[in-house]
């Protein structure tokens, strides 16, 4: 993988910016191409850049300057996109989830062993110093023997905020496939794998409004259940409760909190790379702030796919496709666990990634 660094975006919509902030101008890596369905949008990112072409999605995944595929698109096109990239003998890289539907992840990483390409996913967010500091915290055995937790995310919906909302509500989105990823991340790098679930779920309101762009006020369908509660079984026997919801309006519980024989572990929000982490030991009087003691400082999109590029037969990447892909199951068994009603033991596992030792933004930066 070292020395795969060309990179070829495809997928220009609102999260490409902030790949396209980190990467652009740092010396590991050189983005040689974009493209987008609007060729209008791909010619705009473009000529921002010197040194970057705008192609069509089929030039750029067979472009001979191209060793990896930055996959930003839709999740309904997650595996369309990969399967081409390695089709083409490109590695790809892609934004969660891993696909829309756990058979195609499967058919992406065995492609991928077959035609000897790495296939790396989103989220990168846990490697920062927020995930990083607390995973270290209980490896260090702050809180003792890790009993149980809790991961909540509740939020109005995004069609608040973004222009173009529609996936979000359709196969591939919800509030568990949208944001579950980065949840279920941590909680594999905190607490290890998941062997089974329990899951319940609601779809409330049939249609959303969007609030903001050119489209505010349009109402779209509602496809998917927009809240889902469950139980994770993780391995060692750990249990977590998980609420994922596009239906409420705020919450003051913690993202995270791991709960332990001799002490609790607040855990900063998964969506950012820092944030702080509090720990209150058995017989204390107050929460204390952790210094920061791991992870990538200053962390900012496109830090996994550096990781990935940077991994070698010594590590695997961190942000790699096994672990993706047991991501993925774990949210689609809470989904078939809710339709079915019953516990559901996944088929799949996972080793945690390797630890990320404390690395300034000039290291990783290069």
């Amino acid at each position: 993988m070292g020395d795969a660094h060309r990179i070829g975006v495809v997928g220009l919509g609102v999260i490409s910016r902030a790949y396209l902030d980190t990467l652009i101008g740092l010396p590991a890596v050189r983005v040689t191409a974009v493209a987008d369905l609007d060729a209008a949008r791909s010619a705009a990112v473009a000529a921002e850049f010197p040194g970057v072409r705008a192609l069509t999605v089929q030039e750029l995944l067979s472009s001979p300057d191209v060793d990896t595929v930055l996959n930003l698109t839709v999740p309904a096109a997650h595996a369309e996109i990969a399967l081409g990239a390695i089709a083409h003998g490109k590695h790809v890289y892609g934004e969660k989830p891993l696909t829309a539907e756990l058979p195609d992840a499967h058919a992406v990483l065995e492609a991928a062993a077959k035609a000897g390409v790495g296939v790396g996913c989103a989220p990168d967010t846990v490697l920062g110093t927020g995930i990083q500091t607390a995973r270290a915290a209980v490896a260090a055995g702050s809180i003792g023997r890790p009993l149980f937790a809790s991961a909540v995310m509740i939020t109005p919906g995004h069609e608040r905020w973004h222009p173009h909302p529609d996936f979000y509500y359709t196969t591939g989105g919800g509030p568990l496939l949208d944001m579950g990823p980065y949840y279920l991340a941590s909680l594999v790098h905190l607490l290890g794998p998941v062997r089974a679930v329990t899951g319940a779920s609601s779809r409330l309101r049939t249609e959303r409004v969007i609030s903001s762009g050119p489209r505010a006020g349009e109402r779209i369908p509602v496809e998917v259940d927009s809240h889902v509660s469950g139980v994770l079984e993780h391995t060692d026997g750990t249990l977590t409760t998980i609420t994922n919801s596009f239906d409420g309006v705020t919450t003051t519980a913690a993202p995270i909190e791991v709960h332990g024989e001799t002490g609790t572990l607040t855990v900063p929000d998964p969506n950012h790379f820092d944030g702080e982490v509090r720990l209150f030991e058995l017989g204390g009087t107050q929460w204390r702030t952790l210094p920061r003691s791991a992870g990538y400082v200053d962390g900012s999109r496109g830090i996994g796919l550096l990781d990935f590029i940077a991994a070698d037969e010594q590590r695997a990447p961190r942000a790699g496709g096994e672990l993706a892909l047991h991501v993925l199951e774990t949210m689609t068994a809470l989904l078939r666990s809710s339709a079915e009603g019953r516990r559901i033991e996944l088929t799949t596992s996972t080793r945690p990634p390797a630890p990320v030792p404390l690395t300034p933004a000039r290291e990783w930066r290069g």
